[in-house]
């Protein structure tokens, strides 16, 4: 299992912490859609040719979670800046790779994550992303494992749920957050011993389906 053998190599490295490259493909097998990319140190082992442009540019490290605070993100790289962008970003971050990924159009964001609580053990959050979660800290918990309705519930919790029930007729799918809920749930479950915390952040909700834009992974 890909799943296994990623842990298993973290965890003999000494490490803690995944690169996004390592949770998205943990993530994959757990069923849960996240961005296609491509990883690599030199511009010779990117296939442009399967890339869609313009494109996200990010330094790939499990010792830099916050990319955007060290200057590791550049958004909207168009196909004419693309070998100067990366030759600029290896520069920046000569020891690290660098994932590819094509732009997303901006959805409705959300937030759903993995938390060892010391009372409660591991916990589901879920709440709207960008300044909702950052500002108004608007998120709800359950224990995993959720149920259906348990993940329902949550939807209909947040302050921000006439959002996710087509305010202004906005088109969110429903179904997908709801799927995505609980094949969270259903993987922190089966890693419960192993996991320390997972942030799925953002998630574009699109009007059918939903995609991990980013995310971590933190292990015990």
């Amino acid at each position: 299992m890909v799943t296994v053998s990623i842990i298993d190599s973290v965890l003999k490295e000494g490490r803690k912490a995944l690169a996004e490259n390592e949770v998205k493909e943990v993530l994959r097998e757990a069923g849960i859609p996240t961005t296609d990319f491509q990883v690599a140190r030199s511009i010779s082992d990117i296939d442009q040719k399967k890339l869609k442009f313009p494109v996200v540019l990010k330094v790939c490290s499990p010792s830099i979670l916050h990319k955007t605070d060290v200057g590791g993100v550049v958004l909207d790289v168009p196909k004419d800046q693309f070998e100067q962008e990366f030759s600029k970003m290896r520069e920046k971050f000569p020891d690290d790779k660098i994932l590819v990924e094509s732009m997303q159009d901006r959805k409705v964001e959300v937030i759903v994550g993995l938390i060892n609580d010391a009372t409660f053990g591991l916990t589901i959050m879920f709440g709207l992303g960008g300044i909702c979660t950052e500002v108004y800290k608007d998120v709800t918990f359950r224990v995993v494992p959720i149920k259906r309705e348990d993940a329902e519930e949550m939807l209909r919790e947040i302050k921000a749920a006439p959002i996710l029930e087509g305010f202004r007729k906005i088109k969110v799918d429903r179904e997908g957050i709801i799927n995505l809920l609980l094949a969270v749930s259903a993987f922190g479950e089966k890693y419960m011993d192993r996991l320390d915390q997972m942030d799925l952040n953002p998630v574009f909700i699109k009007s059918r389906g939903v995609i991990v834009v980013d995310a971590k992974m933190l292990l015990k």
